[in-house]
C-alpha cells in the first residue's frame, strides 16, 4: 500500500488570482495518490467555529476568533507531515510568511507551487530561503510527496 502524506495547505483566498490558484492546487491534490487530503489541514476549512472572515468581516476585531484560528493553524502545521504553499510572487499573502517560517522551526519540509506564468518571477529572499522544493502547480498532481527532493527556485531573489 502506498503511504500518503498529510499536508498543511497554505494558500491565500483574498483576491481573484489567489482564489484561482487555490482552486487549481486543491483540484490537483485531490488527484495526487501520495496525499491524504482527508486528514490534511486546510486553514480555510478550519476557521474557528466555521466563521470565515471574508464572509463575516465583523469578526475582524474579535480576539477569541483571531486567537483560536491562529492556534488551530499552528496545530495544523505541527501535526502535518509536510507543508505546501501556493505561492504567487506578485500576490504574496503576508500570512503565508508565517506559514513559511514556522514549519522550518519545526523541522518540517516545505514545498511551494506557483503558476507557470508566475514561476521564475522575482521573490523575496526569506520566502526563497525556507523552501525545500519550488515547482509549478501543473506538476502538483504527479508530485511524489513520499520521495521529496530539494529543488531550487529558478528565478530572481531580492
Amino acid at each position: 500500500m502506498n503511504k500518503k502524506k498529510t499536508l498543511y495547505f497554505g494558500a491565500g483566498w483574498f483576491n481573484e488570482k489567489q482564489n484561482k490558484a487555490y482552486k487549481e492546487a486543491m483540484a490537483a491534490l485531490k488527484e495526487n495518490p501520495t496525499v491524504d487530503l482527508e486528514n490534511s489541514y486546510v486553514p480555510l476549512e478550519n476557521q474557528y467555529k466555521g466563521i470565515r472572515i471574508d464572509e463575516h468581516p465583523q469578526y475582524l476585531h474579535n480576539i477569541e476568533w483571531a486567537s483560536a484560528t491562529y492556534h488551530n493553524d499552528l496545530v495544523g502545521i505541527k501535526t502535518s507531515d509536510v507543508l505546501l504553499g501556493v505561492y504567487l510572487p506578485q500576490e504574496e499573502h503576508v500570512g503565508l510568511g508565517m506559514e513559511l517560517g514556522y514549519p522550518l522551526s519545526q523541522g518540517k519540509l516545505f514545498f511551494w507551487f506557483s503558476h507557470m506564468k508566475d514561476y521564475g518571477k522575482p521573490i523575496i529572499l526569506m520566502s526563497w530561503g525556507v523552501c525545500d522544493n519550488a515547482s509549478q502547480i501543473s506538476e502538483l498532481k504527479d508530485f511524489d510527496f513520499n520521495k521529496p527532493r530539494y529543488n531550487f527556485y529558478d528565478g530572481a531573489v531580492y
